[in-house]
């Protein structure tokens, strides 16, 4: 009689031990089902320069930031990115309101991987 008692105590605790584990995944298969909501894109970044024509758009990739771009364009070591149609314009370069589409010079600026070019020689500037 004791070994019955022992085994009825075994098999409802196994019983609820499964109903649990049961519960569990459930919930947990649940939440992997769950729609997530998509991150909203990032908004784009514009740049300008006296020595570059045009305003300069580019969308932040991931791990950017509009003051990590700035800073890249702003050293004149850096190299190999290729914001601003790949220009090779390093300092001076200024962050501004994307809400305008042209600039002063007149430039469009829409474009973020190309498009843009460095503004030409100044009258009077020395060329070779």
């Amino acid at each position: 009689m004791k070994s019955d008692v022992i085994s009825a105590k075994r098999l409802l605790a196994a019983g609820l031990g499964g109903a649990v584990a049961v519960a569990v995944v459930a919930g947990a298969l649940l939440v992997a089902a769950a729609p997530t909501r998509a991150a909203d894109p990032p908004k784009p970044c514009c740049f300008t320069n006296d020595r570059y024509e045009g305003m300069c758009t580019v969308v932040p990739g991931e791990g950017e930031t509009c003051q990590s771009i700035l800073a890249y364009l702003n050293n004149p070591m850096s190299t190999g990115k290729t914001y601003c149609g790949s220009t090779t314009v390093r300092g001076g370069w200024t962050l501004v309101s994307c809400d305008k589409t042209t600039s002063a010079k007149g430039g469009t600026g829409i474009s973020a991987a190309g498009g843009q070019k460095e503004a030409p020689a100044r009258a009077g500037a020395a060329t070779r």
